[in-house]
């Protein structure tokens, strides 16, 4: 049975941050969907609830399981929504996991820094945009460094987004997960914070750290991210194969 793909972006971006991912699907043939959550990208003018981000991830992966056992790739944000999905009380039909940069638990103090750190660069004169735009320059690769910014970026949600997370018990739902799970960091990811907890909550599960990349793992090198889809599609078409 061939893998469908569903992708969930990170915070203040959108889908089109996973361009290069769908870009190099697409030439191989392969069915992608890449959401957009509550608050951000076409859904810029809602409000953004826990209830309602886990609900759209939920109706992809439901259509793509009609279709093949579902891959379920998140990035930051998205990431740790998809392990709380993930390693819910009811099983989804996900067939595999790939979260990245997001072994962080988003709790207590680290999640107030980071708040903190997000409200002082939002409070820039022009919302931090021209720093941002610098550290992008400086990080991702030409053909790739608008993918972020093409949906938008979703200024407005993002404090009140990071303030919904910590209702998310993720250690509780890492521990649950028994399907292949693999996480990917970049060497330099802030968020790399609690990955010797996510590693002994899932023994199991696949740690890949991508040297000279931060926190952007997925577009700083986007051949290294895409490998790892490649053998996380392998991986859960073999077992949907000999199941």
């Amino acid at each position: 049975m061939t893998a469908q793909i569903v992708f969930v972006h990170g915070i203040r971006t959108s889908a089109t941050m996973w361009r290069a991912q769908l870009a190099y699907l697409e030439s191989r043939g392969r069915r992608a969907t890449a959401v957009d959550l509550p608050g951000h990208g076409s859904r810029m003018d809602e409000d953004f609830s826990l209830h309602e981000a886990l609900h759209t991830v939920d109706l992809a992966v439901r259509a793509g399981a009609e279709d093949g056992p579902v891959l379920l790739v998140g990035h930051s944000m998205g990431g740790l929504l998809s392990l709380a999905y993930t390693g819910g009380a009811e099983k989804p039909p996900v067939a595999g996991l790939v979260a990245a940069a997001c072994t962080s638990f988003p709790q207590g103090a680290g999640l107030a820094a980071y708040r903190l750190f997000a409200r002082a660069f939002d409070a820039l004169p022009d919302r931090g945009m021209w720093l941002t735009q610098r550290m992008l320059a400086a990080t991702i690769p030409e053909e790739h460094r608008g993918d972020f910014a093409a949906g938008g970026y979703a200024l407005d949600t993002q404090d009140s987004a990071l303030r919904s997370l910590a209702a998310l018990d993720v250690a509780s739902a890492v521990a649950r997960i028994d399907v292949p799970l693999w996480f990917v960091n970049g060497q330099y990811d802030q968020l790399r914070l609690n990955e010797p907890a996510f590693r002994r909550l899932a023994p199991h599960a696949e740690l890949i750290v991508v040297p000279r990349t931060t926190h952007l793992v997925t577009t700083m090198r986007p051949q290294v991210f895409n490998a790892v889809l490649g053998v996380a599609i392998a991986t859960v078409e073999q077992r949907a194969a000999s199941s």
